[in-house]
């Protein structure tokens, strides 16, 4: 039987599949579903300081083949977090990430420092989010800006640090770079795709924030020519991300260079994808004499 075990910056996964920050929660919900030891982790809602109530609505808008959100990081803050949803995700024998987000160095600082006194497995780093202090530009925009971030970040944290990577960049593999020069144990990505929908008939955006991040399968092919760009460029594991539908979108992931998977939007429409795509991806790989996840990883044979 092919082995389906991961190890990521030394923490091991049952399989490769993680549930994606912002589509699962923090996971009550799916536990209805099946047990959350079915997945290899489950990367929580998107965390900050203090408690958000995010964007007001609208902020979800259909697409052909995805959707747009601007949610706005609604949560609950990392103190509640702590204290009431961490304890529970726990005990669910499955691997426990941290998403947090801020705008501004002190918040993403604070937030690690509190979340490395707990017994969560590894902290994702956001840096989507616009640095205030910087005039409202995203962290994750300029090699500066994102090794700095991860430095600072880096100081405050003694759990396995992921920097959760944005496609809204000129040269994806350069920004990684900066990230894994800096201290960066993994890497993320891709994060949303900025899109936009406008209602012909008011003539306003549908989104109230008028734009918002374009997930689900029409970024595919976007996020696997990212994955493979950023495989070639570092030598720390990336876990891949960006439209996953299938099992064989998958293996394609992995081909591109993932050492594990992000499942998001899918979610939304079928609860049982995880599920699905674990035991296609484990039949995929006896079929084809391939031994583990790890010999798949980067397989891809370029022209």
């Amino acid at each position: 039987m092919a082995d389906l075990h991961v190890s990521i910056a030394g923490v091991s996964f049952d399989n490769p599949l993680i549930a994606a920050s912002g589509t699962f929660g923090f996971g009550r919900e799916y536990s209805e579903f099946y047990p959350l030891s079915t997945l290899g982790g489950i990367s929580c809602k998107g965390i900050t300081l203090q408690p958000r109530l995010g964007n007001p609505p609208p902020r979800i808008a259909e697409t052909p083949a995805g959707i747009l959100n601007s949610v706005g990081l609604q949560n609950p803050g990392v103190e509640h977090f702590i204290d009431k949803d961490l304890p529970w995700l726990k005990e669910q024998n499955t691997v426990v990430i941290a998403n947090i987000a801020g705008n501004t160095e002190e918040d993403y600082c604070k937030m690690a420092q509190k979340l490395s006194a707990t017994n969560i497995d590894m902290i994702e780093l956001n840096i989507s989010c616009p640095n205030v202090k910087s005039g409202g530009v995203a962290f994750g925009t300029s090699c500066t800006s994102v090794a700095h971030i991860t430095k600072r970040v880096r100081a405050c944290c003694t759990k396995p640090l992921i920097v959760k990577l944005s496609p809204n960049v000129a040269d994806i593999a350069e920004i990684a770079k900066a990230a894994e020069s800096e201290g960066a144990d993994a890497l993320s990505l891709i994060n949303t795709l900025t899109g936009m929908r406008i209602d012909i008939d008011s003539r306003r955006p549908i989104l109230r924030n008028n734009t918002g991040g374009l997930s689900g399968a029409a970024v595919f092919p976007v996020a696997v020519r990212m994955v493979w760009q950023t495989a070639n460029a570092v030598s720390i594991p990336i876990i891949g991300m960006g439209g996953i539908s299938t099992w064989e979108d998958a293996a394609e992931m992995l081909l591109a260079g993932a050492s594990a998977l992000q499942i998001g939007t899918v979610l939304f429409h079928d609860p049982y994808a995880p599920v699905k795509i674990k035991n296609g991806l484990g039949t995929y790989l006896e079929k084809n004499g391939i031994r583990s996840i790890a010999e798949l990883s980067g397989a891809v044979r370029p022209w």
